[in-house]
């Protein structure tokens, strides 16, 4: 694809009118454009008889309905879980993940082509970060995992690859088009966005995005060994982390999840769960804990069930909201990052 043609899904409605009316067309032509992406899953714009054929033809040549590629998809055998691999029109390599559970079907998606944040037991910030993603390719990997599955999908989580907030922009403006009622109208409350703790960020997000949800990948329950796992704490400690989840909550009346990877021999002793009880005690929030997927590049390996029960019944018994997350998609590399880290390795990326 020609990286060089207008994309019109990193537009929203209202600009794809703007835009239009600047070409002598009808506005009412960009509301059409816009339904037949999202509401209909239309995959070429010949498809799109509504629009003249004349108009076809030009946004043919000139535009690009999808802004990315499919590298590979992997079927989990297990629970029918879907991993992406897809290409950017500039070459690099986003993932996503498409997972089914009782209440509906789910999609995890990237928010950047790597990351910067640097997790030690994360595989996302393997070579660095080459850019943010925008917003139309962010959307895109829902629709192509909706055209590929035949399914609705109706819950995001913005937890793939990348930082979100470090790409605040973009993101307000993808949930704002996945949100609009002439598209997908998935509602801003079926939406979570998963960050490793930037509070200013977080401020933007009670402030902007109020009705989404908010996720913080905890994983520690103090400063020495957060400082090793997730080397933003060293800028953003716990104290001004948390004090920001708890501004977030007053502000917006939404519970908090903080997500916890269960490190072995880590980060899930007794202690451990002790000492996050106390940081936690008295906050509006769920503790979300996480069988690490396996990365061979970190070394790392995941807590087994005993110690996995174990910590969650010391977090049960102070009082605090606490599940195990479902593993979906171990056999296929569902982890963040590891599809796309197994690729760059094989192609020297």
């Amino acid at each position: 694809m020609n990286e060089k043609k207008l994309c019109p899904k990193n537009m929203t409605r209202e600009e794809l009118k703007g835009f239009f009316s600047d070409m002598g067309e009808r506005p009412f032509r960009g509301v059409q454009l816009f339904r037949g992406m999202y509401a209909r899953g239309l995959s070429s714009f010949d498809e799109m008889t509504d629009l003249p054929a004349a108009l076809r033809r030009i946004l043919a040549e000139t535009a690009a309905l999808f802004t990315l590629t499919p590298r590979e998809v992997l079927v989990s055998r297990p629970d029918g879980s879907r991993k992406y691999l897809f290409e950017t029109a500039d070459g690099h390599l986003v993932e996503s993940v498409f997972m089914r559970y009782d209440y509906g079907n789910v999609i995890c998606v990237s928010s950047q082509a790597g990351c910067r944040m640097g997790c030690a037991f994360c595989a996302s910030g393997l070579g660095g970060l080459r850019r943010g993603l925008r917003s139309g390719e962010m959307a895109d990997q829902l629709l192509r995992a909706r055209l590929d599955t035949g399914e609705d999908i109706g819950r995001i989580v913005v937890m793939g690859v990348g930082e979100p907030l470090d790409n605040f922009d973009e993101l307000k403006r993808f949930i704002e088009t996945v949100g609009d009622a002439e598209g997908l109208g998935i509602g801003r409350r079926n939406i979570t966005v998963s960050t490793c703790g930037l509070p200013p960020g977080i401020e933007r997000m009670a402030e902007e995005l109020p009705q989404v949800g908010l996720s913080i990948s905890l994983h520690a329950p103090n400063d020495r060994l957060r400082d090793a796992l997730l080397p933003v704490n060293k800028r953003y400690n716990l104290a001004v982390l948390l004090k920001a989840v708890r501004g977030h909550i007053a502000r917006t009346g939404r519970r908090a999840t903080f997500e916890y990877a269960l490190i072995a021999g880590l980060n899930d002793g007794a202690e451990c769960a002790a000492e996050l009880a106390r940081r936690l005690r008295g906050m509006n929030c769920h503790v979300n804990l996480i069988p690490l997927n396996r990365v061979e590049e970190t070394g790392f390996c995941g807590s087994g069930r005993a110690e996995t029960e174990r910590f969650r019944a010391v977090l049960a018994s102070a009082g605090l909201q606490v599940t195990v997350r479902r593993s979906l998609g171990a056999d296929i590399h569902a982890a963040c990052g590891q599809l796309r880290a197994k690729t760059l390795s094989k192609i020297g990326g």
